[in-house]
């Protein structure tokens, strides 16, 4: 099965009321947690790469990586670029097998963010690659760029429908309060519950609304929406690391985004968070190994488990291939 798209998906879980999983990839042992959650739960997927990926694991080796992942697992996977920086990295990537790319402009002024979304839209489509954007722009740090709470920005709902328009990507990412990075939110910024706990400030779904008034049946993508689940990060504490005050998007906020016009839902950091807490306690456990086989393959299955339960509670996208696939194949 070749790779493919995300039309067709994004067609079937806006009508269906779920998400397509977005999951970054960085090595070998990440893809094989991810694919084998999938497979298993026959749910579409993306895997994406970031900028910080294909430096550290080079564009070749990645590709490969998820080719073989196709071999292996029967169900739709496409190949996706991660807040590409610039015209140039995303032709790199259309060139070289990539079937979905977004651009992110979003720290640009409006006029500049349209003409090189248009630009790179264009291209895209003459090579029958389809093309994210962004509107807003999201706190937090994502490949040690960071951006600070006071310079992020609420998508402007009056404006998605003349980006839309006038660019012609296929899908919007917004930014209606996810962030980037395990400490999303500072502890001013959030409450705490009956235990203690930080909570963080809700999702803004009034202006979610609004933009699915103004584009109606447009794919929304939220970018910044791992949940930080507090498994892995006390595994994490007890084991070494040092990360108090970590929190994410509450999940029952997720799953509702993910049963209206979001159609995509990235998760990075909650995988990093996976793999780190099976490393730690697995040295914890055994302190004398130094086979890279035995402690990543309890990242592994941690990452395994991570994914498996974000399809089957979070995005709903389990059992959801077949109904794909089968677009997929009627629009050929």
């Amino acid at each position: 099965m070749p790779l493919v798209g995300t039309k067709e998906m994004f067609k079937k879980a806006y009508e269906g009321g779920y998400a397509i999983g977005a999951f970054n990839v960085n090595n070998m042992e990440i893809v094989q947690g991810i694919t084998d959650a999938a497979g298993e739960l026959k749910s579409p997927l993306i895997l994406q790469v970031s900028a910080g990926a294909r430096k550290y694991a080079r564009h070749e080796y990645l590709v490969h990586l998820v080719k073989a992942a196709l071999e292996i697992n029967n169900i739709p996977i496409a190949l996706h670029l991660d807040h590409g920086a610039d015209f140039d990295i995303c032709k790199s990537c259309i060139d070289g097998g990539f079937t979905s790319v977004m651009i992110d402009g979003s720290h640009l002024p409006y006029a500049e963010n349209v003409a090189l979304a248009k630009r790179v839209a264009e291209y895209a489509h003459a090579h029958g690659v389809v093309v994210e954007a962004e509107l807003g722009q999201l706190a937090g740090i994502e490949d040690d760029v960071n951006v600070s709470a006071e310079n992020a920005s609420y998508t402007k709902p009056e404006e998605v429908q003349d980006f839309v328009e006038k660019t012609g990507v296929d899908s919007l990412a917004i930014a209606i309060g996810t962030s980037h990075g395990a400490f999303k939110f500072t502890p001013d910024q959030c409450t705490r519950n009956a235990d203690g706990v930080l909570v963080p400030p809700p999702l803004r779904f009034d202006i979610l609304e609004e933009i699915e008034k103004r584009i109606p049946g447009f794919p929304i993508v939220l970018h910044g929406a791992s949940s930080v689940i507090p498994k892995y990060v006390k595994i994490i504490n007890e084991n070494g690391g040092h990360m108090p005050d970590a929190v994410g998007i509450p999940e029952d906020q997720l799953r509702r985004a993910a049963k209206s016009s979001v159609c995509k839902i990235n998760i990075d950091s909650d995988l990093r968070l996976a793999m780190t807490a099976g490393i730690r306690e697995h040295f914890k456990k055994e302190p004398s190994h130094f086979d890279p086989r035995q402690y990543l393959t309890d990242g592994r299955s941690y990452i395994k488990e991570l994914v498996t339960h974000k399809i089957k509670e979070v995005l709903g996208s389990d059992g959801k291939a077949p109904e794909v696939q089968a677009l997929i194949d009627q629009s050929k």
